[in-house]
């Protein structure tokens, strides 16, 4: 998204970031990426960490179960960050890596917690994000407005073929011990490999990770980090 500042502001900007070590330029390509110094501050948060390696266990068991790729993102405000993965997209275009920060409209994880937040905010979100989607043009619009109903009504996170053409994605939220949406746990594989007829054991699934997730993160986040 647009900063509105000029080239020479942005330059000095990261000039100082990059003194600082929040950022550094790769060689390769002269592109800016996070510098090392937040991974140093990372390590001052272990329960993190400790959450994210609960987390690749029940990763694990949905995708040997129902096949595909199975992710876990945490809420970031209006986006979403990747937090872990597990197996492998059917297309090379449609992986997220972790570390990747979207809109929470455009993936089904993403959209599974959007539906789980108060109607008045999760509106708020829906029109901040939409004016990003804007520049793909009218026909993504559509299809992520239908992806949003259809989750709304089904009370989980669904896409099949409508993000992309042949593929499915379904989604659970995450909550914590308040019962707020934090994160969530998704599938994405080939539509053909997830009719209608899989669905419910899809969503039974998620469910039982997603409350397994809560579970550890209510254990590990009681001590603090």
């Amino acid at each position: 998204m647009s900063c509105k500042l000029d080239r020479g502001t942005t330059h000095r900007i990261l000039a100082c970031l990059v003194r600082e070590r929040l950022v550094c330029q790769r060689s390769n390509d002269r592109r800016y990426v996070p510098g090392p110094l937040l991974f140093e501050l990372g390590l001052s948060l272990p329960a993190f960490a400790a959450f994210q390696a609960a987390c690749s266990a029940p990763l694990d068991r949905v995708a040997k179960r129902l096949g595909g790729m199975s992710l876990l993102c945490l809420r970031s405000g209006s986006e979403f960050v990747c937090a872990a993965s597990v197996g492998a997209t059917p297309m090379k275009a449609l992986t997220i890596d972790v570390g990747t920060r979207r809109p929470l409209i455009v993936a089904v994880g993403g959209v599974s917690i959007l539906i789980a937040l108060p109607r008045e905010e999760a509106r708020t979100i829906i029109a901040q994000n939409m004016k990003y989607v804007a520049r793909f043009g009218a026909a993504r619009i559509r299809s992520l407005e239908r992806v949003i109903r259809q989750s709304e009504t089904r009370g989980f996170g669904i896409s099949q073929s409508d993000i992309v053409r042949g593929v499915s994605a379904f989604g659970m939220a995450i909550r914590d011990a308040r019962g707020w949406p934090f994160a969530s746990i998704s599938v994405v594989g080939l539509a053909e490999n997830f009719p209608t007829s899989r669905v419910p054991e899809v969503i039974g699934t998620l469910e039982e990770e997603a409350r397994w997730i809560a579970r550890q993160a209510a254990r590990i986040f009681s001590t603090g980090g």
